[in-house]
């Protein structure tokens, strides 16, 4: 499993924020980092140097690496953020945060179990781990990005992480987290009350908000002057093009209608079900690649497609053009 483990280049970003925001020059780090794109695939013992080298910019700072973590936007975890987009609760956006974390780590690590009380998401040791400056980085962003979404955000009821830091970083843990930090544990663990999944998520963070914004214009345009229902069946469209499954049937299920009824309410639009679903895949398309966040495979999977070639097939047809050329064009033009 080591050999696969790796980080996105956006990731990377963090640390360059930081660094930014602590007005610390970092010479050849910041060189370094510079030339990671948000695309790259970045080896797990990389990310790991990188990050020792710029906290140890700050000798005497307990537990830094949590400062790190805080600094988390969604351009940092790239597809990730569109889809908490997708997601009406806590609950949910820890699902889907384990169904795709293989576009995070290139590997499938988390387990989520619930338990009579608690939820907990919790991920193994492995061969090649990334060590507990980067755990406590990436355990803070998750809870700092968690928090950013929820209104009035209670704390998490426990972490637990593989390594000790010294006491002056324990408590430090502890005073960022809000709750009991174990050390030494056989894996790295959030839990949460069980009732915390239900927890409705607002969408409160600027970039979010702005993402989400473009994907209603975006479904505007492939469904001009809707109703409020409309408007509904637009965000169950959402919704199953990030599961891949946005099929007529589990569409009409998800809005408690009979596929038949679905379909009459497209008609006064001119549409079938499929016209409407190619249309507003394209039109999420067009603003999925003016972000240089996402990969072609990326917007692949938020469109609903099973692997890359699909959606190449499917934007030919829809635009006589390769989605590698729109890219570059939109590129260019920003």
């Amino acid at each position: 499993m080591a050999s696969v483990i790796r980080v996105t280049g956006a990731w990377t970003g963090l640390l360059k924020d930081w660094l930014d925001q602590q007005g610390l020059d970092a010479g050849s780090l910041r060189l370094e980092l510079a030339r990671r794109a948000a695309q790259d695939n970045v080896p797990v013992d990389v990310w790991r140097r990188m990050l020792a080298e710029g906290l140890a910019l700050t000798p005497g700072r307990p537990a830094p690496e949590l400062e790190v973590g805080a600094c988390v936007t969604p351009s940092h975890v790239g597809v990730l953020g569109y889809l908490v987009l997708a997601t009406d609760t806590l609950g949910e956006a820890m699902l889907a945060y384990q169904r795709y974390e293989t576009l995070f780590y290139g590997t499938s690590l988390v387990q989520i179990e619930m338990m009579e009380t608690e939820a907990e998401i919790r991920w193994p040791p492995s061969d090649n781990e990334l060590g507990q400056q980067a755990d406590g980085a990436a355990i803070a962003a998750l809870v700092t990005f968690l928090r950013r979404q929820i209104d009035h955000p209670p704390p998490p009821s426990a972490i637990c992480f593989l390594h000790e830091v010294e006491p002056e970083s324990a408590g430090a843990y502890e005073a960022f987290f809000g709750c009991p930090v174990t050390w030494n544990d056989s894996h790295v663990r959030v839990r949460f009350p069980l009732r915390y999944l239900s927890l409705p998520m607002p969408r409160r963070d600027p970039t979010l908000r702005r993402l989400l914004d473009r994907q209603a214009r975006a479904m505007l345009q492939a469904l001009p002057q809707g109703t409020e229902a409309d408007q509904q069946m637009q965000r169950v469209v959402l919704r199953m093009l990030s599961d891949g499954e946005p099929t007529l049937a589990r569409a009409a299920a998800a809005m408690h209608m009979s596929p038949r009824t679905l379909q009459r309410r497209l008609a006064p639009h001119g549409l079938s079900w499929q016209q409407w679903l190619d249309r507003s895949r394209e039109q999420l398309a067009h603003q999925y690649l003016e972000d240089e966040s996402l990969t072609l495979a990326d917007i692949a999977l938020l469109l609903g497609f099973s692997e890359q070639s699909a959606f190449n097939r499917a934007y030919r047809r829809w635009t006589g053009r390769s989605p590698g050329r729109d890219r570059r064009q939109a590129v260019a033009k920003g």
